[in-house]
């Protein structure tokens, strides 16, 4: 039996402890904010934080999972108003939509460890999020206006 915490509450799994951890989330749990993209953990669609750091649920198992603190788009703020989230819809970030759970989670993720990023940092940060739509200077925008940082 895994033992694990999602979004604060704990949860339990007997199934395989292979079986990656976005399909617990998105197909035992329902919690549908995190993606599906590439499945090897190059897109970022599926990010998560893990223990408070962004991992690719993809492709991290189950048995990775055991004991630890997950949380996903829809645990990182109750409102949906993490200065992330607040920065992303005032920055109008989003397009089609698709990767931007992934793009949310990551950037937060970097403003925990660097609360005021640079340019270099945050591309860094970010570079393995794909955002097909391009947004990438809006993303961008947003991590600076969320971190306090003049663009």
């Amino acid at each position: 039996m895994i033992k694990l915490k999602v979004n604060g509450k704990s949860r339990n799994f007997d199934g395989d402890p292979a079986m990656p951890l976005l399909w617990f989330l998105r197909d035992e749990l329902t919690l549908t904010g995190t993606k599906f993209g590439c499945g090897m953990g190059l897109c970022g669609a599926c990010t998560v934080h893990v223990n408070g750091e962004a991992a690719r649920s993809c492709t991290t198992p189950m048995s990775e999972a055991s004991g630890k603190s997950v949380t996903t788009i829809e645990g990182l703020s109750a409102q949906a108003n993490h200065p992330v989230q607040q920065a992303w819809k005032q920055c109008n970030v989003a397009q089609c939509g698709y990767c931007q759970s992934g793009q949310i989670m990551q950037a937060a993720s970097l403003l925990k460890v660097t609360p005021k990023p640079n340019d270099q940092q945050i591309d860094q940060a970010m570079q393995g999020n794909i955002c097909r739509c391009g947004t990438y200077q809006r993303i961008r925008s947003a991590i600076k206006l969320a971190a306090g940082v003049k663009a």
